[in-house]
Order: C-alpha cells, then sequence, then structure tokens
C-alpha cells in the first residue's frame, strides 16, 4: 500500500450539498486527488463558486442545480455521468425543536432532505455502478447526532439514524459486486449549517463544543473531506458498512 492508493485520476465523482460546507471541501479534495467531480445542489451561485474553486486548481468539474428530493431530477443528473465511481451523498439541513413542538412538516422536511435526498443518490448510484460493473464507493453523511440523541435534534438525529441503517443494508445488498458503502458521522464541524446569526452566540457555542473534545477543539469541513477521500479511494477497499466518526473523540462507541 502506497500514497497511490489515494489517487483518482480517471474517475468520476459525483457529491451532493456540494455548494458549501462538507460537500464543497469534498468535492475540492476528490477533484485534487485526480477525479472528474459533478457537483450537486441547489444553490445555483455555490455550485459555480466550488466549481471555480476545482478548475482553478486544474481539476475537472461539472455542476447540476437540484433539490436532492426531486428523485428524477437527481437521476438524470447521476446517469449523466455514464460512469461513476464515487457517489457522496452529502446534502442536507439542520431543524431544531423540542419533541413535544416538532410539527408533521419539520420531520416531512428534514427526512425528505436528510433521508429520502440521501436514498434517490444511494439508489442511483448504486444502479449506474451495477450497470458498469465496476464497483464503486457510496458514501453517505451521518452526524454525530446519531449517538447522543441532543436535545432539540429529533428530526434531524432520526434522519440521520437512518441514513446509517440505509448505508449498512445496502452495502450488504451490493457488496459482491464490488461496491463498497460508508457512511461518515462527524462532530460538530463549523460550516455554513451550523453558524449563528449572533457572533457572541457562535463564539460561546464553538467554545463549549471544544471543551467537550479531548482534541479541544472544533472540526472544519476539511477535516471531514479526508474521510470521504479516504472511503472514495482503494485505501480503504477492505471497508464496507461502517460508520466513519470524525469527531475529536466527543463519542467513543463500541
Amino acid at each position: 500500500m502506497s500514497l497511490k492508493a489515494y489517487d483518482l485520476t480517471g474517475r468520476t465523482a459525483f457529491v451532493t450539498g456540494a455548494a458549501g460546507g462538507i460537500g464543497r471541501a469534498s468535492a475540492v479534495l476528490l477533484a485534487e486527488a485526480g477525479a472528474t467531480v459533478h457537483c450537486a445542489d441547489r444553490d445555483a451561485d455555490g455550485l459555480h463558486e466550488t466549481a471555480a474553486l476545482i478548475k482553478d486548481q486544474g481539476g475537472l468539474a461539472r455542476t447540476h442545480t437540484l433539490d436532492v428530493t426531486d428523485r428524477a431530477r437527481l437521476g438524470q443528473a447521476v446517469r449523466s455521468c455514464e460512469r461513476l465511481d464515487v457517489m457522496a451523498a452529502i446534502a442536507g439541513i439542520m431543524h431544531r425543536s423540542p419533541v413535544l413542538e416538532t410539527r408533521d412538516e419539520d420531520l416531512d422536511r428534514v427526512l425528505g432532505v436528510n433521508f429520502k435526498g440521501v436514498l434517490y443518490a444511494c439508489q442511483e448510484a448504486a444502479r449506474l455502478m451495477l450497470a458498469g460493473r465496476t464497483g464503486g464507493s457510496i458514501i453517505t453523511m451521518a452526524s454525530g447526532a446519531i449517538d447522543t440523541g441532543g436535545p432539540g435534534l429529533l428530526c434531524y438525529g432520526a434522519a440521520k439514524a437512518a441514513v446509517v441503517q440505509l448505508t449498512r443494508t445496502l452495502a450488504n445488498e451490493v457488496g459482491r459486486q464490488g461496491i463498497r458503502v460508508n457512511a461518515v458521522a462527524p462532530g460538530w464541524t463549523r460550516t455554513p449549517m451550523t453558524d449563528r446569526d449572533d457572533r457572541a452566540e457562535q463564539e460561546r457555542t464553538e467554545t463549549r463544543m471544544a471543551r467537550m473534545s479531548p482534541l479541544g477543539r472544533v472540526g472544519e469541513a476539511e477535516d471531514i473531506a479526508h474521510a470521504v477521500l479516504y472511503l472514495a479511494s482503494d485505501a480503504s477497499s477492505f471497508t464496507t458498512g461502517q460508520i466513519l466518526r470524525p469527531n475529536g473523540g466527543v463519542a467513543m462507541p463500541w
């Protein structure tokens, strides 16, 4: 094994949620590793910024402006790749409400993006990989919320727990065809999703989260992107059905 195991030259990756945060960092790093990256998001301006970052580094990028809850549009975009080696289903939204105040529409909206959107991406990617008979890597984005039951995070945590079950089930179903399926479950990471409108509140939150970590800091989007690259590459060729937790040690489940 050598560093060549991380080389994605000649491969094609599809990244949802690529307009910012972990999705953008992952798309840029996969391109830096040599992949042609198809970037998908509903934020057209953010998508073009991501593509520009990739191209400025000499990489190859394509953009697809879409909502991951639109199964037909997402499927069309994935199939346009013709060949697919890596799917990184990263798109997600945040919602906070106490259990007793959670409405049907809140749950439906979060499940629609954070679970169904991931399911659709996995389905389309697996079909294309199976048709090409070249194997591949599917990476889903879970969350540290699967381990904590944090107050206010019922919708978000439930959707991410469902993503874990999807990951394990699909890994069992397509493994014999050379397709690996793994999840990344980040701890608290500094991204637009975790931004607070109030700067002082943001600093207090980051300080509190950093104190919970044995490493004494919060995560950066690039920290999570490196986990995505590992799972996308041949370096993880014997890894499937696993939950990779770059969380600073906040949770250490067996």
